[in-house]
């Protein structure tokens, strides 16, 4: 076999003159070299140390790696601890003190070995099986386009039949579709007009203030008119539903009911859809009261002055809030601390009690027992805008949880299970679930187990779940306890492992987070201003903050 370096077929030159024939090879920079330019490539760059072989044994050399952490250093050991490549200067630092090493030609043995032995497999063994699965899919994409082919020729054949008949009912039906289209069109644009003529109204009202505002005629300022309470009250929202086609099923009927039909359009008022823009200023912390309890877990406001407070001990106390002093204490009447607490609309303090299985009201200082449960212990409780009561509990196997509602001691609603059966709410005792009602009727819970806080309707139908908001404010997954709603449909949950508090619209949509310094945020209550209270658990403070313009 003829030289390569002589063939006249493919003669190899140097890499630098070009023209004379290669004898020589830098297996350091990988160049090709006559013998003549082997010294001008040596000093060509002698920051490098140049291994110049012969040409029929090039790339004996190995190449040993750079050193990452110290430029132009050879990398000749190998660190088995940190299982990477090292220099001389790398030994001898504190990083690898104690550390074994292996030359790096030990470690080109055994990763050669390993790649001639992935190699093979690759090749021999996996790369041949993909090919028959390949040929397989190609082989069934084949027989599917075939089948797909014979049954698209057989629609065809079928509908070119029906299209005659079709072509006059689909007409009717098109006919039938563009009048309800028209019709609601024109309910809707009058609607828009109003809505146009009033923000034209709201235009011109700010224009007068701005003239007002910014003009020394005192006549302009005097016959500024105060409008803004009516814009305040917002148009209904009208909810269009086009019609459904519905496919006839009987083929026995005649041919208009056996193609089908249309089902009526309908115009409805949702006068909950809309809600007033949230822009939220920056939280403040104007008033914190010590309430003294070792563990503070719950809040309720009695009024805008005065809260109920409960921790870990067996006594509630009243506070009020401007002077920070403890008004009054009532002991719970098992001994055992309360669960949760809550405030009717007539001031009555309530709180269950899940040691004995009640839910209790204070009256005139006096506890009376409202519930008693068998099997179940109840956890959360709030007082419904109708004076229902809203109770969730959990079995004593704690294998369930549900929400029931009650009127006095009559129990009127079970909600547990969403539309397929599924639970609503997760399974497992003693774990935090609270519990209140929106502006809507929705009932909201927080489900500490579950991460999440569970809305349903006032008929118990699912709404949604709130799993926190991404980026979250914390690396930690929310941790939702108290929960509560303000005047304009807002769910509040506190977040005790991220000491913030998570405001959701009514349908779910993250607003903000309330993040003040707070510190394992539990309990929550808002006041009729929408002044928002927080019980922190371990500071055993409650601090009032402004949220809201």
């Amino acid at each position: 076999m003829m030289d390569p370096c002589y063939s006249a077929q493919d003669v190899l030159r140097c890499a630098l003159c070009e023209t004379a024939v290669v004898q020589m090879h830098c297996d350091t920079c990988l160049v090709n070299l006559c013998t003549t330019c082997v010294g001008k490539h040596m000093i060509s760059d002698e920051s490098k140390d140049h291994k110049v072989v012969k040409y029929q044994v090039k790339k004996s050399t190995p190449l040993y790696p750079e050193c990452t952490t110290h430029s132009k250093e050879q990398c000749t050991m190998y660190c088995n601890q940190c299982d990477i490549p090292v220099c001389d200067t790398c030994i001898a630092s504190h990083q690898h003190l104690g550390h074994k090493f292996l030359t790096i030609l030990q470690i080109q043995d055994e990763k050669k070995n390993k790649i001639i032995k992935e190699h093979t497999e690759l090749k021999e063994t996996i790369f041949p099986t993909y090919q028959d699965i390949a040929s397989d899919v190609q082989n069934r994409i084949s027989q599917l386009e075939k089948e797909y082919g014979d049954l698209s020729t057989a629609i065809t054949k079928h509908g070119e039949d029906w299209h005659r008949e079709i072509d006059k009912l689909v007409k009717k039906l098109k006919a039938e579709v563009d009048e309800m289209k028209n019709t609601q069109i024109q309910t809707l644009q009058k609607h828009m007009d109003e809505i146009n003529k009033t923000m034209s109204d709201i235009k011109e009202e700010i224009n007068a203030f701005e003239i007002a505002i910014n003009f020394n005629d005192l006549s302009k300022l005097f016959r500024v008119k105060f409008n803004v309470d009516r814009y305040k009250k917002l148009p209904q929202k009208i909810v269009p539903s086009a019609p459904k086609f519905m496919p006839g099923k009987n083929q026995e009927k005649e041919f208009h009911d056996t193609f089908g039909a249309l089902t009526l359009s309908s115009l409805t008022s949702d006068e909950q859809s809309y809600s007033m823009k949230f822009s939220p200023p920056e939280p403040e912390i104007v008033t914190t009261v010590d309430t003294w309890y070792d563990y503070l877990y719950n809040v309720a406001c009695l009024s805008d002055e005065e809260i109920w407070t409960s921790g870990d001990e067996n006594i509630m106390k009243l506070f009020s809030i401007n002077q920070g002093s403890r008004l009054r204490s009532i002991t719970t009447k098992s001994g055992y601390p309360p669960s949760n607490i809550a405030v009717t609309k007539s001031g009555a303090l309530i709180y269950t009690d899940l040691n004995v299985r009640t839910v209790n009201i204070v009256k005139k200082k006096k506890i009376e027992e409202v519930i008693r449960l068998r099997n179940w212990r109840p956890n959360g409780v709030c007082s419904a805008s109708s004076g229902d009561l809203l109770v969730i509990m959990y079995s004593d196997d704690v294998t369930q949880t549900k929400v029931v509602r009650y009127s006095g001691s009559t129990k009127k609603q079970t909600i547990q299970f969403d539309d397929k059966g599924k639970p609503l709410y997760s399974s497992g005792g003693y774990y935090d679930r609270y519990i209140t009602e929106n502006r809507n009727l929705d009932i909201c819970v927080s489900d500490h187990r579950a991460k999440s806080v569970v809305v349903v309707n006032q008929a118990g139908k699912l709404r949604f779940r709130y799993s926190g908001h991404t980026p979250a404010l914390k690396i930690k997954p929310i941790s939702p306890r108290g929960i509560t709603t303000d005047s304009q449909s807002h769910i509040l949950t506190a977040d005790c492992d991220n000491d913030c508090v998570h405001v959701i619209d009514q349908d779910g949509q993250f607003l903000c987070y309330i993040d003040c310094g707070l510190r394992n945020p539990w309990g929550l209550c808002i006041d009729t201003n929408d002044n928002l209270f927080v019980a922190e658990w371990r500071n055993k403070k409650v601090k009032k903050i402004i949220y809201l313009k």
